[in-house]
């Protein structure tokens, strides 16, 4: 039966912490953007406090105003400023101020710039590297409405992981997603990156949205076919009022079933899953960083992040 109150599983954690705090001040100082505060993440005040751990964050390049609008997201559309081109140092330089050893940078859509924004996604790539070149640097990108010669800016960047969000089901990429996304694009953006490198791909699916459990299945598959690394599933969350209804909230159990079905019998290497997980997901990072710089197995790389998710 589906229910619209709440739950008790998705109460959130309200940010605290002088390591909150401190993130805050040098995001403040540089004027970067996060996708933890534009996109109201539910999970801002625990991967900013740092519980068990160093804190993150995830930077959002480009500003704060997307060409697009989906439907599910709360960045604001329209108003674009022209690109900042102090930002790739600026964050580089935060990243050392925070002491970060891993950095997930996103970006918001930028179609009217002549590359969508590639070439500068790249720029803060290699200015993190050159900077310190053990920094592991996960990014999720746009689709860069599929053109591949702007996705393989990014490759030749070579951060450690590239993420691209489907977001949903086929069925439901509209009305969930703006109509210059689509299901093929984005399965095609991921399977460039499979097909043209060595870097570890991710991608991320909301649930909660009135898809059925053999689309899910069906995503899964397509998302194998293609050759990605990594998955994610969250609850979907409605931001404001004029967003999209929640149809479901999703009991934690189904979130686990969907873990053992992409784990265990699709073969992903990894897949964090749960109400409150995200794209940008600690326990994902902790995953690649044991996989990567610690050189575990596939098992041992799993085990390291569940237990310091608390899993």
């Amino acid at each position: 039966m589906r229910t619209r109150r709440k739950p008790d599983w998705l109460k959130m954690r309200p940010p605290s912490g002088q390591r909150f705090t401190d993130i805050k001040s040098t995001l403040r100082d540089r004027n970067l953007n996060t996708v933890c505060e534009e996109a109201n993440c539910p999970n801002l005040g625990e991967c900013w406090s740092g519980r068990d751990g160093p804190g993150t964050a995830t930077f959002m390049l480009m500003g704060d105003r997307c060409s697009r609008g989906c439907n599910f997201c709360d960045v604001q559309t329209g108003g674009m400023e022209a690109l900042d081109p102090d930002e790739p140092a600026n964050v580089a330089e935060a990243v050392a101020e925070i002491g970060l050893d891993y950095v997930v940078l996103t970006s918001v859509d930028r179609d009217d710039l002549p590359d969508q924004g590639a070439s500068h996604f790249a720029e803060t790539i290699r200015e993190i590297k050159r900077r310190d070149p053990g920094i592991l640097v996960e990014v999720l990108i746009p689709d860069f409405q599929g053109e591949p010669e702007h996705v393989r800016k990014i490759i030749d960047a070579e951060p450690d992981v590239i993420a691209h969000n489907i977001e949903t089901v086929e069925r439901l990429q509209w009305p969930v997603r703006d109509r210059r996304a689509g299901y093929e694009q984005s399965l095609s953006v991921l399977q460039q990156v499979t097909d043209e490198s060595d870097i570890h791909t991710k991608t991320s699916i909301m649930l909660g949205l009135g898809e059925y459990h053999h689309e899910v299945y069906q995503t899964l598959s397509d998302l194998r076919e293609a050759d990605v690394d990594i998955v994610t599933f969250g609850q979907y969350l409605q931001p404001s009022r004029t967003h999209l209804d929640v149809f479901e909230y999703v009991h934690p159990d189904v979130f686990e079933t969907w873990r053992r079905v992409a784990e265990d019998e699709l073969d992903f290497l990894y897949c964090a899953s749960g109400p409150m997980v995200r794209s940008s997901y600690k326990a994902g990072e902790l995953f690649v960083d044991a996989l990567l710089r610690e050189g575990s197995s596939v098992e041992e790389a799993r085990q390291a992040a569940r237990a310091a998710a608390g899993q």
